[in-house]
């Protein structure tokens, strides 16, 4: 692989870099938002070595072509080179010398091998098409469970004038599990999520995937719906319900769980990988 391919992989990858995370919201596919300038700057630096590498190729081309072809003429002179060594007639020996070093230039070891080539599929994918986010696959194989509830002593009166009330999934099952009020008992709710599939009965969850750092930490919410059939996975919903009693309310033992009164198709929130309340663009 030549210096100016290597260059121009370079260039590729940084150039995927800053499509992905300066001028879309791919990066969101595959970490936080938080890492969004570190991924910018990371795309920069790539870009500016591929122009620096290749402007150093470009400048070496024509004294490295003198150079050479001043090498060979030197080395072909009429056979003068083998007795002008202090009046030693090693012609054969020098011939040979020279073939071996000959040699050794037609071999470059400066080139990257072949398998380089394999660093331009991912930089092409975040420029042509962008690997899909994690969703239902990923969650059907988690854990069922929902992840671990935030330790907390207090938690604050739900607004009595808002029904239902919006709610994370997290949140809902925090308050599920450790409100001694019992604040969600009879309250409507809403919630947001993608379908999981729930197996061979038919069942389905209300999912969130969480990253902390990147999509190779992330978690999974999930909340089992009773009601309705189970919508093709994948499908992002907005959800209204009560809780689905199963369980004693305020302890560990309620089972985090929703009776669906109504739900609708929503488009996949900005902050898809988060379990925050939807924001949508323009909001």
């Amino acid at each position: 692989m030549r210096r100016t391919v290597q260059s121009a992989l370079l260039l590729l990858t940084g150039a995927g870099l800053l499509h992905s995370s300066l001028f879309t919201t791919l990066y969101l596919r595959y970490v936080k938002e938080g890492l969004r300038p570190l991924l910018v700057a990371s795309g920069v630096v790539l870009v500016v070595l591929g122009v620096m590498n290749l402007v150093l190729e470009l400048r070496g081309r024509p004294s490295d072509g003198h150079d050479h072809a001043d090498h060979e003429d030197g080395g072909h002179e009429d056979g003068s080179h083998g007795r002008d060594h202090a009046g030693h007639d090693h012609g054969d020996h020098g011939h040979a010398d020279h073939g071996s070093d000959h040699g050794d230039h037609g071999h470059d070891h400066s080139r990257a091998p072949k398998v380089a080539w394999l660093l331009a599929l991912p930089a092409l994918s975040l420029l042509i098409y962008a690997p899909p986010a994690l969703g239902a696959y990923t969650a059907s194989h988690a854990s069922t469970k929902s992840a671990p509830p935030t330790k907390q002593t207090r938690f604050e009166p739900l607004p009595a004038s808002t029904a239902p009330v919006p709610m994370t999934l997290t949140g809902f099952t925090n308050r599920l599990q450790q409100d001694p009020a019992k604040t969600l008992s009879g309250r409507a709710v809403q919630l947001t999520g993608f379908v999981t599939p729930g197996g061979a009965d038919g069942g389905w969850y209300l999912t969130r995937i969480i990253f902390t750092c990147c999509a190779a930490d992330s978690q999974t919410v999930k909340l089992r719906m009773y009601g309705p059939e189970a919508p093709p996975a994948n499908t992002w919903l907005s959800v209204t319900g009560t809780w689905h009693p199963s369980g004693a309310l305020g302890t560990r033992s309620a089972a985090a769980a929703l009776d669906v009164q109504e739900s609708h198709p929503v488009a996949q929130p900005i902050n898809a990988y988060t379990d925050d309340l939807p924001l949508t663009v323009g909001s």
